[in-house]
């Protein structure tokens, strides 16, 4: 039986309370401050007080555990807005902001759908307001915006990461990298990338990804129109 369906084993009053959801919160807390390598049911049960053993009664291994803590974050990504274009660009901003708040979200977004109740209720928020689009446009375009979004936000962890890794912010790496690519453009051979250096707009990681987001939109708005 399914995680989602299971039920939790009778409460115990004499021993510490102990629940799945006390349990996904407490992984969560520890991913959140020092990634998943920190996510362990050892972990978790010291940080409950309680034996390891005892959470296997509430969950059988740690992808259940990952499948839950994916699921407890979807409860965060709600559309807000009223017509398709506007629901999909607030799903889509409110899936950045979860990352964010939660990286190691990061590295388990896409691939196989982990179909808990709070990502399937967040889907369905979504999906209930792009009924205009046609129901054979619907999974298509749901799918080419999480594609963009979870790309997206990906690039900018990854970022982060390289930041903490390096101890090097986006201006000290420019700087460090600055003398290569001048004398890489000096050569001639990339004349597109140099000019695109050098004259186009340097946008911050809001502005790129609202203008990315603007433009896979706008797609799909003119396919619709047709």
């Amino acid at each position: 039986m399914l995680v989602w369906e299971r039920p939790e084993p009778p409460s115990r009053p004499a021993l510490a309370p102990l629940s799945r959801d006390r349990i996904v919160r407490t992984a969560i807390e520890l991913a959140d401050a020092d990634g998943l390598d920190a996510v362990s049911l050892r972990k978790i049960a010291t940080a409950l007080d309680v034996g390891p053993m005892r959470l296997y009664g509430y969950i059988d291994s740690k992808e259940e555990l990952l499948d839950l803590m994916v699921d407890a974050a979807h409860a965060e990504i709600r559309p807000a807005g009223e017509g398709w274009r506007e629901t999909l660009r607030s799903f889509a901003e409110a899936m950045r902001r979860t990352v964010q708040e939660h990286e190691w979200l990061a590295e388990l977004l896409g691939g196989r759908p982990r179909l808990g109740p709070q990502t399937m209720a967040s889907a369905e928020a979504v999906m209930a307001e792009l009924n205009d689009l046609g129901v054979d446009a619907i999974m298509p375009v749901v799918a080419a915006v999480n594609a963009y979004t979870i790309g997206a936000v990906r690039r900018e962890i990854a970022e982060r990461r390289a930041e903490r890794a390096t101890g090097m912010d986006e201006k000290r790496w420019q700087a460090e990298f600055g003398p290569y690519l001048t004398r890489a453009f000096a050569s001639g051979k990339l004349p597109t990338l140099a000019t695109v250096v050098r004259d186009a707009a340097h946008l911050d990681a809001d502005e790129t990804f609202r203008i990315g987001l603007d433009c896979l939109l706008d797609g799909i708005e003119a396919r619709v129109s047709r």
